[in-house]
C-alpha cells in the first residue's frame, strides 16, 4: 500500500472481517507501535512513509515464513528434501511462465 493511504475503522473493518472490534484495535496498536500506520486524532488511520531498506527486511521476513511453513508441511507429508526443492522449483517455473518472466 503506498503511503498515506487511508484505512478503515476499527469498527469497519472488524464488521468487514467479522472479528472482534478489541482484535482489530490491538492490530492497529500493533501496526501503530511498529511506525507501518499512523493515526491523526479526527481524521483517521493511514499507511505511514516506510524506508526502503525496512520493507525489504520485512518481505525477507515473511517470505522466509512463508517458505518455511511450506518446508515444515513438506516434512509432516513425509516427502524428502530432494522432492521438496523439485516442487519449489516447479512452482517458480509456473509463476514465471505466468507472469510471462523468463529467468
Amino acid at each position: 500500500m503506498k503511503r498515506g493511504t487511508p484505512l478503515p475503522s476499527i469498527r469497519a473493518l472488524a464488521g468487514d472481517l467479522a472479528c472482534s472490534v478489541i482484535t482489530v484495535s490491538r492490530a492497529y496498536q500493533n501496526l501503530e507501535h511498529r511506525k507501518y500506520i499512523r493515526t491523526v486524532q479526527g481524521k483517521g488511520t493511514f499507511v505511514a512513509d516506510v524506508e526502503p531498506e525496512e520493507r525489504k527486511q520485512v518481505a525477507d521476513a515473511t517470505l522466509y515464513q512463508a517458505f518455511r511453513s511450506a518446508v515444515e508441511m513438506s516434512f509432516r507429508l513425509q516427502l524428502d528434501p530432494e522432492r521438496t526443492r523439485r516442487t519449489f522449483e516447479n512452482v517458480m517455473a509456473d509463476v514465471l511462465k505466468e507472469r510471462g518472466d523468463t529467468e
